[in-house]
C-alpha cells in the first residue's frame, strides 16, 4: 500500500515556511506522494478556505522536495486550456525529475465552470477532447482538430521525463468516469469512500471493464482512494485486500496545530505495515 497526503495547498499551509516544513516532514515520514487540488474560484461562503493555485503549488513543492511524488487531483480539466496545461505539466515533470502524477475530472461546481467559460453540459465532452489533445502534444503530433480545441504546425519541447507522459489518473464516481478510466487512465481515483463503498465501486469498475476496450499499454488500473478520516492499520489492510493501491490522507477538518502530528502518526502507520 502506498500513502499520499492531500491538502498542503490549503489553509495555513499557504504560508511558504509552513508549506516547506510540512512537505519535507511528509517526505521524511515515508509518504509516497503529496497531492494538491484544483479549484480556481468557488462560491462564496463556508467551505472555501484559502488555497494556492495547483500548478504553482506543485512547482513550489517540486523545488523543496527530492523524492516524494507530486500529484495534482483532480484537475478540473474542462476549465483548463489544454495546450497551456500540457506545457505546465511537462515543465513540472521536468523540474521534479519525473515525479508528477496527473489526476483529472470533469468538475461539478457549476458557478466555477461558468466563471471559466464552460457550461456544465459540455464538461464531459471537453474532458475527453482535452485529454486527446494533450496526448497528441506529448506524442509530438503537430496538429489536432476538435470541437473545442484545434492547433496546427506547432510542437512542444522539452518532452516530459516520464514517457510518453506522466501517469493520467481519472477521478469521479459516475458511469462516464468509470468508462474514461478504463479507456484512458493509468488509474482511477475515488474520493471519500469507506471500505464498503470502495468495494461497491470496484465491482462497478470491473463490470465497466468487461464492456470496454482497454489499451494494453496502460497496464492494470491502479486504484487510489481518499478515505473518510484517518484509517487505522486494520482498515488499511482491508483496503489492501480489496485491491486498493494507494490511500491519500486528507488534512481537511484537522486542527492546524495537529497537522504535523498527524503527518508523523501516519508515518508510524507506514512503518507498521512494512
Amino acid at each position: 500500500m502506498k500513502f499520499g497526503l492531500y491538502g498542503l495547498h490549503r489553509d495555513r499551509s499557504v504560508e511558504p515556511g509552513v508549506l516547506v516544513r510540512r512537505a519535507r516532514l511528509a517526505e521524511e515520514a515515508g509518504f509516497e506522494s503529496l497531492w494538491v487540488g484544483d479549484h480556481i474560484a468557488l462560491p462564496a461562503g463556508e467551505g472555501n478556505p484559502p488555497r494556492l493555485e495547483a500548478m504553482v503549488a506543485l512547482t513550489y513543492l517540486a523545488a523543496v522536495t527530492s523524492r516524494v511524488r507530486l500529484g495534482v487531483g483532480l484537475i478540473v480539466l474542462p476549465q483548463r486550456q489544454p495546450v497551456l496545461l500540457t506545457k505546465q505539466l511537462t515543465s513540472i515533470d521536468v523540474l521534479s525529475g519525473g515525479r508528477l502524477t496527473v489526476a483529472v475530472g470533469a468538475g461539478y461546481v457549476e458557478p466555477e465552470l461558468h466563471a471559466m467559460g464552460v457550461s456544465l453540459a459540455e464538461r464531459g465532452a471537453r474532458t475527453d477532447e482535452y485529454l486527446a489533445a494533450m496526448r497528441a502534444l506529448w506524442d509530438g503530433a503537430p496538429s489536432f482538430a476538435g470541437r473545442f480545441v484545434s492547433f496546427s504546425g506547432v510542437v512542444q519541447h522539452p518532452s516530459p521525463v516520464q514517457r510518453p507522459h506522466p501517469p493520467i489518473v481519472v477521478g469521479g464516481h459516475s458511469a462516464a468516469a468509470f468508462r474514461r478510466a478504463v479507456r484512458q487512465g493509468s488509474g482511477w481515483y475515488g474520493w471519500g469512500l469507506d471500505v464498503e463503498g470502495t468495494g461497491e465501486v470496484l465491482r462497478a469498475l470491473a463490470e465497466t471493464a468487461r464492456g470496454e476496450r482497454r489499451p494494453a499499454g496502460l497496464g492494470e488500473l491502479e486504484i487510489t482512494i481518499t478515505p473518510p478520516g484517518r484509517p487505522d492499520l486494520d482498515t488499511v489492510r482491508r483496503y489492501a485486500d480489496l485491491g486498493v493501491d494507494r490511500l491519500i490522507i486528507e488534512l481537511e477538518g484537522i486542527d492546524d496545530d495537529a497537522v504535523d502530528g498527524v503527518i508523523a502518526s501516519v508515518g508510524d502507520t507506514l512503518a507498521g505495515q512494512s
